[in-house]
């Protein structure tokens, strides 16, 4: 693609003491199986394959890459990483980004929507260490607000940061509330097809549409078909920060987490946990367990421990 195409990030810092394996630096920002653009401090953005058999280059990476040749360079070293974002389920795992530094979480009450896709992502940033913000969209729309208003409240309830917008009706407040919440940050945008999450995109990064389209015909790819993360600099929008779009998708695996893991995300759960009769309960069948008895009391709520269950029955093993 020519320069001008695919100029979609700028700065960066780099370490002075990190050596540099390859002449040119620069960011993943968009790519399809082994094909990635990236993106130099200078603004050239070219295509390059990683050297080797090696599939590790995710979207967000910062890289060393020797001299493009004909507009492809060959990509020779990944930067440690700051943050990695990933899904998994027992056959594979399937990275979203990396070097992000929050999550942003899209649903609506059209079409519906699925409550453990939210729940499954705010597990999937605690793991990371990431922050979290969930964006109920369509919030004028009448059919089935009752169900996503309370899935607010839940959300709420249990100390989850939660914003209101709609993006079509009210772009200019849906600007004004989301802009400041994804200023001087690198925001991973996730949500099930259809929420309206591509719709958050261009409001916040109007060129973001034209650089899909762009990425797409380089990659001789129709958009339907292309299933990797990118990565567009806020900077052109004269802000700071970026947006990492992903496409829609409809189930969040987690099998990649402990039952420790699960219970340090979800403390509605955790605090229920002392007073179990024996010392490694799962808080699943056995007998005397505090948690299964707080449900009982009405102090979880049923379909948070129905959640809960579901993800612990499959849990690796891990300490307790």
């Amino acid at each position: 693609p020519r320069r001008s195409e695919t100029n979609i990030v700028a700065k960066f810092p780099r370490n002075p003491r990190q050596p540099v394996e390859a002449p040119v630096f620069g960011r993943v920002t968009a790519g399809h199986g082994r094909h990635h653009f990236v993106t130099t401090e200078t603004g050239e953005t070219f295509e390059a394959h990683r050297r080797g058999k090696k599939g590790d280059v995710v979207v967000g990476d910062l890289v060393h890459c020797t001299e493009p040749v004909s507009g492809v360079a060959a990509i020779e070293a990944i930067e440690p990483r700051k943050s990695l974002l990933y899904r998994s389920d027992e056959w594979r795992i399937k990275t979203l980004a990396a070097n992000v530094e929050q999550v942003a979480i899209v649903f609506a009450s059209r079409p519906s929507f699925n409550p453990w896709f939210i729940w499954k992502a705010l597990l999937a940033a605690h793991q990371a260490d990431l922050p979290a913000l969930v964006i109920r969209n369509k919030k004028d729309l009448l059919d089935e607000a009752e169900t996503a208003d309370d899935a607010v409240a839940l959300l709420r309830e249990i100390g989850h940061d939660v914003v209101e917008v709609s993006a079509v009706a009210d772009p200019e407040g849906t600007v004004a509330t989301l802009k400041p919440r994804f200023e001087g940050k690198a925001t991973l945008l996730v949500g099930q097809s259809g929420m309206g999450k591509s719709t958050i995109l261009n409001l916040l990064v109007p060129y973001a549409e034209a650089a899909t389209r762009e990425f797409s015909e380089a990659l001789n790819l129709g958009r339907q078909t292309t299933t990797a993360a990118r990565w567009y600099d806020l900077a052109r929008c004269g802000g700071s920060g970026a947006v990492v779009d992903t496409p829609g998708f409809q189930e969040f695996g987690l099998a990649h987490l402990t039952l420790l893991d699960i219970l340090r995300a979800m403390p509605d759960i955790a605090k229920h946990v002392e007073g179990c009769r024996f010392f490694n309960c799962r808080h699943l069948d056995e007998p005397g367990c505090s948690v299964k008895r707080a449900v009982e009391e009405g102090l979880i709520r049923p379909e948070r421990y129905e959640f809960y269950a579901a993800l612990a029955r499959t849990a690796q093993s891990g300490p307790m």
